[in-house]
């Protein structure tokens, strides 16, 4: 659900958008570029890049929590520890068979 020029944000500050979102063929993982404003050049390295969701059914965007180090990001370095967006439908389907599966019993 994330797309191309959604918000990147910090304390639900934007500072930024999402460039692109391709596929790391060798790692099957997502690879998201973002353009982060020029004046934040001080994110630490051990910050953490999750995709949330404006509202409950809102549009996606990256929310990146500040790690604690003392070196910072520099253009093309890699935010690695990440997390992926909750999807709804798994949610209300795990509650769903949770909640059918404690009647029979």
């Amino acid at each position: 659900g994330l797309t191309p020029r959604a918000k990147v944000s910090v304390a639900g500050v934007t500072i930024g958008s999402v460039e692109s979102i391709t596929l790391d063929k060798e790692l099957y993982m997502a690879l998201v570029t973002m353009n982060i404003d020029k004046d934040v050049d001080n994110l630490p390295v051990d910050s953490a890049a999750a995709i949330l969701t404006s509202g409950l059914l809102g549009e996606k965007y990256i929310g990146i929590s500040i790690g604690a180090e003392d070196t910072y990001l520099t253009t093309g370095e890699e935010i690695y520890d990440t997390q992926s967006a909750l999807v709804l439908e798994n949610l209300i389907s795990q509650f769903l068979f949770n909640s059918t599966s404690g009647e029979s019993k």
